[in-house]
């Protein structure tokens, strides 16, 4: 069994004064060399409470209400009182009574207000409230809260069709106000709406083969716009022929800056893509080592705008993952999500046209501090 320790006076109340100055629990046990935490909220609860009388108590069971000495000084006595009667004055009076005028609502957030300075019993009997009464009251409140935080969170997943987990949900709930995402994480497992995307596949990638220069060596951040740029193809095998898609991306932001889509996988494709950019003198431009990228054609018009390629590693998808996993995430929160694996050609193009819109301007990245690129980009300009 521990040893029970008897504090002196001057340590309970130097504990108390550094509480009162902000001071962490943990720092004042460190500081005065306390055991227990609990201890030091006993004495503020005391202290709170008007009760110093029982600071000056030895252990044991003689910290029974009503034990111990009297007060230390008369000083303190009067203080004590001082502190009781400015709570009672600044009580608002909307909430006195006898119980059956006091608004609920009122009633809840003064107390919590002044749970620093005074217990909830000794709150309740200065209005004349029974204990059990507040908080009853208070957990009505707080169910009628969840129940608005539940409406907003269907609202906020059927509006992104259900494309977000928890964490932007929860980013696009504290612009409003203070969250846990723990809280909107059990809300949406209990409701069932967690992100319906698909889960992305992983797979190792073969040993590296060094053909062309690999000059972007997987450092996917830049400081400014259009500094670096990754671009690739990818299949759409959902309508009725199969269409290809080349976007370029702009590592700063994450923002499709250029795209196209085509039945036919050539260097004009490509290169239809790559003349939508503007001259970019000293921008690195980065690929993987297909054959409309090694083109002739297509490197003399990587030179023509003034930009230097870079590209991946052979057999190394990971060198240009930025540009692979906005592709995975198109499919995954379009096709897959709304079970469009059969559908027309139109309809391809205008889920692709309609998502990169969506993508650029509306999607949130945590990355990008829960902005879209297109705002992220604003802000830094």
């Amino acid at each position: 069994m521990a040893t029970r320790v008897s504090y002196p006076l001057e340590v309970k109340m130097k504990a108390i004064e550094m509480r009162l100055a902000g001071i962490p629990v943990k720092e004042v046990m460190d500081q005065l060399n306390i055991r227990n935490k609990t201890q030091v909220e006993t004495w503020m609860k005391w202290y709170r409470s008007g009760e110093l009388k029982r600071l000056e108590q030895p252990v044991g069971k003689q910290y029974s209400y009503g034990k111990g000495p009297e007060y230390v000084s008369e000083l303190e006595k009067v203080n004590a009182e001082n502190r009781f009667l400015r709570q009672q004055v600044d009580l608002p009076k909307k909430v006195q009574g006898n119980g059956k005028e006091v608004s609920p609502k009122v009633l809840v957030e003064w107390i919590e207000s002044i749970r620093e300075e005074v217990s909830v019993a000794q709150a309740c009997k200065w209005i004349g409230v029974p204990r059990a009464t507040y908080y009853r009251w208070k957990a009505n409140l707080e169910s009628k809260y969840e129940d608005d935080l539940v409406k907003q969170i269907h609202e906020l997943s059927k509006q992104h069709r259900f494309r977000y987990g928890y964490r932007k949900i929860t980013a696009l709930l504290r612009r409003e106000y203070k969250i846990n995402h723990k809280r909107v994480q059990r809300i949406m497992q209990c409701e069932g709406l967690q992100c319906r995307v698909k889960v992305k596949k992983r797979k190792t990638t073969g040993q590296p083969a060094y053909i062309a220069e690999h000059l972007l060596k997987r450092e996917f951040k830049a400081n400014a716009p259009m500094q670096k740029l990754v671009t690739d193809i990818t299949y759409l095998p959902f309508g009725g022929r199969m269409l290809y898609l080349s976007s370029i991306l702009d590592l700063f932001n994450g923002e499709i800056v250029a795209y196209s889509i085509a039945d036919k996988q050539d260097t004009a494709f490509v290169l239809e893509t790559l003349n939508q950019l503007p001259s970019l003198p000293g921008a690195i431009l980065h690929s993987d080592q297909g054959s409309v990228y090694t083109s002739q054609a297509y490197q003399e018009a990587v030179k023509g705008k003034g930009i230097t390629m870079s590209m991946s590693r052979k057999g190394t998808p990971a060198d240009n993952a930025p540009i692979e996993s906005f592709h995975s995430t198109l499919k995954s929160e379009t096709f897959y999500l709304e079970g469009l694996t059969c559908t027309t050609t139109a309809i391809v193009e205008k889920t692709v046209r309609d998502y990169i819109t969506y993508y650029n301007s509306i999607r949130i990245q945590t990355k990008l501090n829960n902005q879209s690129p297109i705002h992220f980009r604003q802000l830094a300009a």
